[in-house]
């Protein structure tokens, strides 16, 4: 099964490579429309697999993750109309310039071919990826959780109809709808079809996909994402950061996962982050030094376990530690962190630039919420992934990431000396 969609996705990856600007604007806008006016047959088949996770116990937050509404939906389509008005990198001159040998040589912006994803309960992941390939000329096949695959299936059909409305394969956007796992492994090893592979899911599967594929791997998208405190730091708008960071969706790999603290503003910041985070609905994961100042308020608290600081909770949970300085505050992040967001809250702009100089993430966010690593949020429009390595791409991948170059030389029957 799995060779002749990696044939159909070669194939259509070559005819993709060729599309003017405004021929694959014409597939987005009319992948838009189908969305919005299938929305009955998506929601239904949503539906259902939500009524299948909770059967299965599936966490509140992932619940959030796989769940579609009419009103998700339509940001969703609006989303694929947002990547229309991006301007397309393919086929841009990065550089180049006339060689002594009379050689005018150039880098191009060009597809990468095949794209693959493997992702858990996100079926906005299969709009956004799908989407980004198109404008960039590359085809995609999607491999989705078990737990989102009667939406995905829909999805991906609705995206079929509108490639094919448009006189394009239905090879360019496929999606292994197959919930056994086996299939994973045999997609690993599709080097022969997938030029670039993109795990979004936990650690597990991102350790899998390094040590087994065959494949060049993006990962990233584990967010183990701090916050210090600085001494300097006023408590209010302080607060109003943290509070952000952490509720506006606690579902998100961007969302705080631990707060750090400068030992000299715990006294007087620490009761003020316990009433905001009880009213918040916040459980606090405090190490003994901050139960100290929290234990007499309204919180809830309870002991750190070691083993959170390394762990995304995905939840209204958050780790509060005190640390000595902004050395210890450094150091705790490269033990525990994930290379994703980290912020300073400060108003020392010495700390804050030798916090973004030495905090080693691929964002840092100067008195600011992490929750603004997003394509969208960064202007990209949607997002592939956020990759947390530094090869090939880093950061939220939008569509120059799913680029790649190569070297035109123009000559005028010019030989080598």
């Amino acid at each position: 099964m799995l060779e002749q969609i990696g044939m159909a996705a070669k194939a259509a990856s070559y005819q993709l490579a060729g599309l003017s600007s405004r021929a694959k604007n014409r597939v987005l806008e009319k992948m838009a429309d189908r969305l919005e006016a299938c929305a009955s047959a998506i929601l239904k088949a949503n539906e259902a697999d939500l009524a299948q996770a909770r059967q299965d116990g599936l966490s509140e937050a992932m619940l959030d993750r796989l769940a579609l509404s009419p009103a998700r939906l339509k940001a969703i389509a609006d989303d694929v109309r947002q990547v229309c008005r991006l301007t397309d990198p393919v086929g841009q001159v990065i550089d180049g310039g006339l060689l002594d040998s009379g050689l005018r040589l150039e880098r191009r912006r060009v597809p990468l071919g095949v794209v693959g994803v493997i992702y858990e309960a996100r079926p906005n992941v299969t709009v956004d990826v799908a989407s980004l390939c198109l404008k960039t000329g590359n085809a995609v096949i999607l491999r989705g959780g078990k737990e989102t695959y009667r939406t995905n299936a829909a999805i991906v059909n609705v995206i079929q109809q509108a490639l094919q409305a448009c006189g394009l394969p239905a090879g360019a956007v496929q999606a292994i709808e197959s919930p056994d796992r086996a299939l994973v492994n045999e997609m690993l090893k599709m080097d022969r079809f997938i030029d670039m592979l993109i795990p979004r899911g936990g650690a597990g599967l991102h350790k899998l996909c390094r040590e087994q594929s065959t494949i060049p791997v993006i990962t990233g998208g584990i967010g183990v994402c701090h916050i210090f405190v600085d001494e300097s730091m006023d408590i209010g708008p302080a607060l109003n950061i943290i509070v952000n960071a952490k509720t506006q969706r606690p579902g998100t790999c961007n969302t705080v996962e631990t707060l750090l603290v400068h030992e000299k503003k715990a006294a007087a910041f620490l009761p003020a982050l316990g009433q905001q985070m009880a009213e918040s609905g916040v459980t606090l994961h405090a190490d003994s030094t901050a139960q100290k100042w929290l234990s007499t308020g309204p919180a809830k608290v309870v002991a750190l376990q070691p083993q959170t600081l390394d762990d995304e909770f995905l939840s209204l949970d958050l780790n509060v530690v005190v640390v000595a300085d902004m050395d210890a505050a450094i150091t705790h992040i490269r033990e525990h962190g994930t290379r994703h967001s980290d912020a300073i809250l400060t108003r020392d702009m010495r700390s804050a630039q030798r916090f973004v100089n030495e905090v080693d993430s691929s964002a840092v966010y100067v008195n600011a919420s992490t929750r603004f690593t997003d394509g969208g949020q960064f202007g990209l429009g949607a997002e592939v992934a956020v990759s947390t390595q530094k090869l090939h791409a880093r950061g939220p991948m939008g569509l120059e990431s799913l680029t790649t170059y190569k070297w035109v030389g123009i000559g005028d029957d010019t030989i080598r000396a």
